[in-house]
Parts: C-alpha cells; sequence; structure tokens
C-alpha cells in the first residue's frame, strides 16, 4: 500500500484509472533473495573497495576505456558472458541461470563529469581530461562510480547462485549519461540503437537506480509514472537589421526583440500550462549578441532547456515556445528562427511494475524507509531503455544518517559526497527486485498453465 499523504486526489485517481492500485503486489522474499541480502553484508567491502577505484580513476563519456576494462574483468571472474565495445565504450554482462523464465536487466552509468574534485577523501580524483577541446579535471560527481560498484555487487551475488536462477540476467554498463562532446554520439539512445534491448536475450523489465547525496543513508526514494523531466535544447535565432545605436529607429533591434522573447518564454510556464498536472521548466541558459556598445547588431542568439514531466507537456511546450518567439518576433518587425533538439525523454517508472515491486523495496529498506517522493526536473537518459521496456528507476541514500539535506553538497559539484555505508542497500535492492521478479514471473505461469 502507498502511505503518503502527499500523494493527490488528481494522482491517485490517475493510478486508479492505469490500473495501478489494482496491480498485484510481489509475493514475500524467497530464499534466494534471504540468501543474496546476507551474501551483500560479505560483499560490500569489495563494493567499496571498487568504488574507490572507480572514483580516483574517472573518464569523460565516449572515454571510459579503463573504467569498461576493469568492469569487463570483473564480469569475467564472475563467468558472466561479456561484450564490449557497445556504444563505443559500453560493456553488457549476460548471465543465464539454470532455471528458465523472465530476462531482466539491470543498468548502471559509468562516466564521470568535468568537475575538478575539492573533498579531502584519501581517494579523491586527480584526473584530467579534454571536454570539448578544453582541458578539464574529471570526478565522479554524480555518484556513477558508486553505481558501478553497487551492479558490480549484485552481478556477483546473482552469478554465484546460477544453477538456482529463474531466468536471465543482462548487465549493462552504460557510458556517456551525462552527455557527449559536441558532434558525437552516445549514451543510453546509441546503445538502444545498436540494439542492446535486442540482440541476444531480450529484457522484458529494466531496473535501474541513483544514488543521492542529500537522501539519508538507508532510504529509497521512488515516483510512479513521470520521474525525473525530460530535457530538450531550443535554440533561436533573432534576426533584425543593423544600425547606428544612435538611432535605433532607423534599424530593427534583435537585442531588445530577445529580451521580449524571454520574458514571453516564461509566460508559458506561469500562464499558459498546467502546473498542477506537472511541473516543467522552460530556461534561457546562453544569449550572445552584438559586438559594440553603440552598434545595434543584426542578429542575436538565445539557447536554453524546457524540461517537462509528461510528453503530452512537453509537446505543447514545444509548441509554445516556436509560437511565442516567432510572433513576438514578428510584432517587432524581427525574424525569429526556431530549432529544438529533442534530447532526453520523460524518465516514467511504469506504474503497474512500480507497484508490484513496491513490496521488495520495503523489505529490503523497511517500510518506513520507503518514501513516495515528488518529482525533479533534471533528466536521465535511462529513459530511453524505459521507452522500450517496463522500467522502474528508484534512488538511494548516499547521504551520512543525521546530516542536514540543507548542507549536503549537490551533484555536479566540487564538494560533491558520498557515505559508502548507503551502497549496501543498492546491492540488496538490485538482486531483491531481479529475483522477486523471476519468482513472481514463474509463479504466475505456472498458475496458468503456461
Amino acid at each position: 500500500m502507498i502511505r503518503n499523504n502527499n500523494w493527490s486526489k488528481r494522482t491517485l485517481l490517475a493510478a486508479v484509472g492505469l490500473g495501478l492500485m489494482a496491480a498485484p503486489a510481489m509475493a514475500q522474499d524467497s530464499k534466494l533473495v534471504a540468501k543474496a541480502n546476507s551474501m551483500a553484508d560479505k560483499v560490500e567491502p569489495k563494493v567499496i573497495e571498487w568504488r574507490r577505484d572507480f572514483h580516483a580513476h574517472p573518464e569523460l563519456g565516449n572515454h571510459e576505456k579503463e573504467t569498461a576494462a576493469k568492469i569487463a574483468a570483473q564480469l569475467k571472474k564472475f563467468g558472466i558472458e561479456v561484450e564490449t565495445g557497445v556504444a563505443h565504450t559500453g560493456v553488457v554482462g549476460i548471465l543465464k541461470g539454470g532455471k528458465p523464465g523472465p530476462v531482466v536487466a539491470l543498468r548502471a552509468d559509468i562516466d564521470g563529469l568535468p568537475v575538478t574534485e575539492r573533498t579531502d577523501v584519501p581517494f579523491a580524483s586527480k584526473a584530467k581530461g579534454i571536454y570539448n577541446g578544453q582541458e578539464v579535471g574529471v570526478m565522479h560527481a554524480c555518484g556513477h562510480d558508486t553505481h558501478i560498484a553497487m551492479l558490480l555487487g549484485a552481478a556477483e551475488i546473482l552469478s554465484s547462485m546460477k544453477q538456482d536462477l529463474k531466468g536471465t540476467v543482462k548487465f549493462i554498463f552504460q557510458p556517456a549519461e551525462e552527455g557527449v562532446p559536441e558532434g558525437e554520439e552516445g549514451g543510453a539512445n546509441l546503445m538502444v540503437k545498436e540494439g542492446v534491448l535486442e540482440k541476444g536475450p531480450k529484457p522484458e523489465v529494466i531496473f535501474g537506480l541513483h544514488i543521492n547525496s542529500q537522501t539519508e543513508v538507508g532510504k529509497i526514494r521512488y515516483k510512479p509514472g513521470g520521474t525525473m523531466a525530460s530535457a530538450d535544447v531550443f535554440k533561436i535565432k533573432v534576426k533584425g537589421k543593423q544600425v547606428h545605436g544612435a538611432y535605433p529607429w532607423n534599424g530593427v533591434d534583435p537585442i531588445v526583440t530577445s529580451a521580449q522573447i524571454i520574458n514571453g518564454l516564461q509566460t508559458i510556464i506561469s500562464r499558459q500550462t498546467e502546473l498542477p498536472e506537472e511541473a516543467a521548466v522552460v530556461t534561457v541558459g546562453m544569449i550572445h549578441g552584438g559586438v559594440r556598445n553603440n552598434i545595434i547588431p543584426e542578429e542575436v542568439q538565445l539557447e536554453g532547456t524546457i524540461r517537462a514531466l509528461n510528453t503530452e507537456m512537453q509537446q505543447k511546450i514545444h509548441e509554445k515556445v516556436k509560437l511565442t518567439a516567432t510572433k513576438i518576433a514578428e510584432s517587432a518587425g524581427a525574424v525569429a528562427e526556431v530549432t529544438i533538439i529533442p534530447q532526453t525523454p520523460v524518465t516514467y517508472n511504469d506504474p503497474a511494475l512500480t507497484q508490484r515491486m513496491l513490496p521488495t523495496l520495503q523489505s529490503v529498506a523497511g517500510s518506513e524507509n520507503v518514501i513516495l517522493s515528488k518529482a525533479v526536473t533534471g533528466a536521465e537518459d535511462f529513459a530511453f531503455f524505459q521507452e522500450k521496456i517496463p522500467g522502474l528507476y528508484v534512488f538511494v541514500g548516499g547521504m551520512p544518517k543525521g546530516k542536514d539535506p540543507a548542507t549536503a553538497a549537490p551533484h555536479h559539484t566540487p564538494d560533491f559526497f558520498i557515505d559508502e555505508s548507503g551502497m549496501k542497500l543498492g546491492v540488496k535492492a538490485l538482486t531483491a527486485l531481479t529475483l522477486n521478479y523471476m519468482e513472481e514471473k514463474g509463479k504466475s505461469k505456472n498458475s496458468t498453465g503456461q
């Protein structure tokens, strides 16, 4: 049962309509889950050791060669079939259980960020890299090092019970979640294009998790439906007529027009979007125009991001951005050319799957520690997998117990810090989700005579 008074009546009605509340819950933990939970205590030191090694040696998206080599070597030690070079530097492992059953995919992202580390941990990164032609510090400032380590821990546990495993596990170690250098392609989208879900055993569900520096160790946060936003880039080229700054009436000022467009874009959210339904954001992050203080330029360029939590709202905002920019420009005698570049879809947790797996999360963390949360407007390219098969993506606590979240360094910052004791829960969650899903699918088939 979902016990959270913050779940709105609208959301509750929507869940009923989707069949969420009627979805059957998973069975109680099997003996295999109990065994896996016990083994998580034993593999924890290894998980911490792996994490520290990956943290000290981060690599940027599409360049995770050493990271991938280490992952592949560990998977091979566990007796797992390994494919490398997927979407440039991705690694895929296949573990075929000794008994028939469904194929379950587990995913971890593996890339670092162009951030110079400022923490005082003994394994702090000193790495450098090249990003868009510029030398930068490189850091696992979003916890991907912990994601790798947790999934390797799950892989070791699941491989140790291979003969009793009722199905197949596909381990997906994905590069370039944080994006790729200009002009390159990568990440989950490229993995899907290359057939990671279609080639070999085809998974019917996928599970993933993200450690969070502002969620206390021991807690899991989840949300059915849209849990992280889509992220799209928009570019607006405003064309006017260049003229001397002393005589603006003789030209068309694209700077003033751009200012009006920026203000107009904000009304898309504040006045034209049904915010009680879901949150959305339109942000202008760059504006370039002009070379001299007394020359009104011919052209100004704007760039920004659009965030939404359902696809209908996303498309509506796209249309409104184009309409707003072009009509405001037209009213000033200028021309606005709008380009919208889709990047990441909505990270959408399948409602029925979420409800079915909720007892599993509650079992490994304790019911009081599994928290129904609000959506966030950050983006996550795990969404590309969820477009193809049902998926569940949750957040695992990595903040020291008792710490005020307001004082914890957020993700993508030089002071980002993770309490390593939180990783064991992630290992338990990944293994229990896999084992319980397999167990339940096996019972469903037997009960229907299939």
